[in-house]
């Protein structure tokens, strides 16, 4: 009895304990999985947008947090109303006039008098399943009542969360020196290891989602692609997926090209994508991923793999944050 009890009470074993405790948990919670995510993702998105708002306007003149995270949210809210009268009915159009497009240029290529290089691309797709991808994006465009609803009672929560952040703190501390102080201790450990590498990478990820969607978008404006709202939605969510999503990106964005410019305008969109891509690695990343390790291309398309097998799209946006997350639990060295 006396060896469990010295067992139990170690650091090690505690730590551990408590992990499986978190796994079983968020395990029995998967299928809130995208409300849990996209709760944490918008929380510390808008926290730090607060955070850097208030310290510009404090140059300035004072201001309350209270205030700014406010006109934050009313601007969140604003354009979330307007884009959904104005622009999501274009999009939903454009995201099914583009997958009926790629189908047929599937459909009809291998069996068309093309070129070699075009029945070989419409053959790998089709061995590659690559309508059912399509179709299973489409589906997650058209049920966006659903998606309308986990995102509205987000913005709420996050918003209570940001409005009320001491309080929240204040009370959660006294779990300090209650009879389950050694959970309240890991989890506080955990919290702050999570938030400096998770929620620093996904940001990361996300500055460089909205530079690589303005750059490319720009260049398929000058090219004149259609599909252009469709298009910047595809680019952006792809973009949060570390190298894999460039390849995806380009796959859809090729057959339009061709469609529209043969073969000439295909060349030209890849000379462009390589040239943002270029920018992204030799410009911004140096700057963004400063203090952190830049994976080796192997270990990100394993991490990739891994990820999506066991929590599917999701996987592959988060799947890098959570492994930059396990090092900085594992102390592994994470400077260049």
């Amino acid at each position: 009895m006396e060896f469990l009890k010295s067992f139990f009470a170690q650091s090690v074993v505690k730590r551990i304990l408590f992990l499986l405790l978190v796994l079983l948990l968020l395990y029995s919670l998967r299928h809130m999985l995208n409300l849990l995510l996209l709760l944490f993702l918008v929380t510390f998105v808008m926290g730090r947008l607060e955070g850097f708002v208030t310290r510009k306007l404090n140059r300035l003149f004072p201001i309350s947090p209270l205030i700014v995270n406010i006109l934050l949210y009313a601007l969140l809210v604003t354009s979330l109303v307007f884009g959904l009268i104005n622009y999501v009915p274009k999009i939903v159009n454009q995201v099914v006039d583009m997958f009926n497009s790629i189908t047929r240029f599937i459909n009809t290529s291998s069996s068309s008098q093309q070129d070699e290089f075009v029945k070989m691309t419409a053959a790998a797709l089709e061995k590659l399943d690559f309508q059912k991808y399509l179709g299973s994006v489409v589906d997650y465009i058209m049920k966006l009542g659903k998606w309308l609803e986990i995102i509205l009672f987000v913005i709420l929560l996050s918003f209570f969360y940001l409005i009320q952040k001491k309080k929240v703190v204040q009370f959660t501390e006294k779990f300090r020196y209650s009879k389950i102080s050694w959970a309240y201790k890991e989890f506080h450990y955990f919290g702050q290891k999570f938030t400096s590498s998770f929620g620093k990478v996904i940001e990361v990820q996300l500055l460089i989602a909205v530079f690589n969607t303005v750059l490319t978008i720009g260049g398929l404006w000058i090219f004149g692609f259609p599909y252009l709202f469709a298009l910047t939605i595809m680019v952006f969510l792809l973009s949060l997926i570390p190298v894999a999503g460039v390849i995806i990106s380009f796959i859809p964005i090729g057959i339009i090209g061709y469609q529209i410019g043969g073969i000439t305008l295909v060349f030209w969109t890849v000379i462009m994508i390589l040239i943002v891509h270029a920018l992204e690695t030799y410009f911004l990343n140096p700057r963004l991923y400063a203090s952190k390790t830049k994976l080796p291309m192997f270990y990100t398309f394993i991490v990739l793999i891994f990820s999506q097998h066991y929590l599917g799209i999701w996987g592959l946006i988060i799947g890098i944050p959570i492994f930059m997350f396990l090092l900085d639990v594992l102390d592994v060295e994470q400077t260049e």
